[in-house]
């Protein structure tokens, strides 16, 4: 029987695993790794690099070489996060004409963020079809709980054009809950922090008898690893000018080697006090030495840290529930190894974390559990998860009305009756947001519907019932009738990533026809 795939797609790496029964394998690549780097270089010859093999070669091909892409994932151009980022990457970023996406500079196209991860989940699903010696079909990807419906969406497309089928999203802490060794004990309330290389996200859960309840989720979608890496290369830069007079931003591939040695001198002072960075002819024959001291990296990282903390008090606050009351502390992302995030973690809940799970494997090897109680493999044990945030409506003067709050168990189905603002009006728009902001503009779009035919009265008569309904993957339906006539209208939201549905349904099947699913075919930049 094919098994389902469970995926970590990961800002700085990304992971693989599958279940049998109720114990989960991590699956190695074909470069012996346990964890593929989330990097895809494009070769002026049309072959495409992914993971380790696209790394290295970054230095020597830094605008055609893709990280962090993660970041990237259903976001609009205009965004202040992608603004901030457009001076730091070495590969160029635009908007896409139709819609203000953001999309990735490729050889005079552009393409989007799920394409480029699409290539990430093709390396994967090949690897793993190599090792397992069979075809992969479906899979279960994993994001950041605090994801909104377009960046869930991207991801589900990206899974789509590698061609795989993503049964089901699920968010990255409740994952990493399933396969972190509690479950098996009672009554136990957990939280998971989980500090990656681009997200930042904390989830309550409380587990009981094989019921994995998350009770409260939060979190930051851009702080993490990356931003980490960039106070290191912002201070070698700052340091290079000052001592040479030269600024280096503008030079793509000095920028990757910065990069790569800011990333390595973050990972060294994990386990050391001090770290040496050496980079010869960084600029002409001039080069660049440095010493950084884990008191300076901490120093300079300080308010990143701090930044976890807001997150973690949120989330207590919508479980009603006390630090002192979590039993343990599961720590998820290659971050949670700086000792400084350690002493985070342990002042805000007053108590150790937990570390017998694999902070960089615990994922995926959730999300591969997940597959086995969806395929009924695990019985005993029930998932129950939370939408991130609040989901709502339009209202007269730009007003938001929420009618599912974040944090809600779902699937969840409510309803509220509302009514005209104009005498005779036959018919309302229903404009869908999602977000924590009173007005409706201020939050995240996601559709927008008509329901026509109303009975013509004086305004404040009608009675219009507008129901949301979320099932258990996520997925909303909105409904909205006239009590008095009957009238009725519905939209399900699909949110959009800006890429056109029949140019994701082709990729999709190219990606399942013999051959499509080799990551390194060449092949030249995806299609935009």
């Amino acid at each position: 029987m094919p098994k389902t795939l469970g995926i970590d797609l990961g800002t700085t790496n990304s992971c693989m695993a599958v279940a049998e029964g109720s114990l989960s394998n991590v699956i190695p690549n074909r470069e012996g790794g346990r964890t593929t780097p989330s990097v895809v270089a494009y070769k002026d010859n049309g072959e495409v690099l992914v993971g380790l093999p696209a790394k290295r070669q970054a230095i020597i091909n830094p605008a055609e070489t893709i990280y962090s892409v993660k970041r990237l994932m259903g976001r609009k151009f205009s965004e202040p996060e992608i603004d901030s980022l457009k001076y730091l990457l070495p590969y160029g970023l635009a908007a896409d004409p139709q819609h203000g996406d953001v999309r990735v500079k490729l050889r005079g196209t552009l393409v989007s963020p799920p394409e480029v991860s699409a290539m990430i989940l093709k390396k994967l699903k090949a690897d793993a079809e190599h090792y397992l010696g069979g075809p992969i079909e479906k899979a279960i990807v994993t994001v950041p709980a605090y994801f909104n419906d377009s960046q869930r969406q991207a991801t589900k497309d990206a899974g789509a054009i590698a061609g795989l089928d993503v049964v089901r999203i699920i968010n990255e802490p409740t994952a990493a809950s399933l396969a972190s060794g509690l479950g098996g004990k009672q009554d136990m309330l957990i939280a998971v922090y989980d500090l990656g290389g681009g997200t930042f996200d904390v989830s309550l859960l409380e587990l009981a008898k094989g019921i994995f309840e998350v009770k409260a989720t939060s979190g930051n979608t851009y702080l993490g690893g990356d931003d980490f890496d960039m106070r290191i290369l912002s201070w070698l830069i700052d340091e290079f000018k000052k001592n040479e007079g030269v600024d280096l931003h503008a030079e793509p591939k000095a920028m990757q080697r910065l990069k790569e040695a800011s990333e390595a001198a973050k990972i060294e002072l994990s386990s050391a006090n001090s770290a040496s960075i050496a980079l010869p002819f960084i600029h002409m024959d001039k080069s660049l030495e440095a010493s950084l001291t884990r008191e300076q990296f901490e120093a300079m990282t300080k308010d990143l840290v701090d930044k976890t903390e807001d997150p973690c008090r949120k989330a207590l606050e919508a479980a009603r529930v006390q630090a002192r009351d979590v039993d343990a502390i599961v720590l998820v992302g290659g971050m949670t190894r700086m000792p400084r995030v350690v002493a985070k973690v342990k002042e805000i809940f007053g108590k150790d974390p937990y570390v017998r799970a694999n902070p960089d494997e615990v994922v995926a090897a959730g999300a591969a559990l997940q597959g086995s109680i969806m395929g009924g493999e695990i019985a005993e044990v029930l998932l129950l998860d939370v939408t991130p945030l609040s989901l709502g409506l339009r209202t007269v003067g730009d007003g938001f009305k929420v009618l599912i709050e974040r944090n809600t168990t779902i699937p969840i189905r409510r309803s509220e009756t509302f009514t005209t603002t104009e005498d005779g009006q036959t018919f309302v728009r229903i404009g869908i947001f999602q977000g924590e902001q009173p007005k409706a503009s201020q939050n995240h779009p996601l559709g927008e519907f008509e329901l026509v035919g109303v009975k013509p009265q004086a305004a404040g008569k009608p009675r219009i019932e507008v129901t949301f309904e979320i099932n258990a993957d996520g997925l909303l339906r909105v409904t909205a009738k006239d009590k008095e006539t009957g009238q009725k209208q519905a939209i399900v939201i699909k949110p959009s990533t800006g890429l056109d549905r029949d140019m994701v349904d082709r990729l999709a099947k190219e990606a399942r026809a013999p051959g499509g699913s080799v990551a390194s075919a060449p092949s030249g930049p995806p299609a935009s």
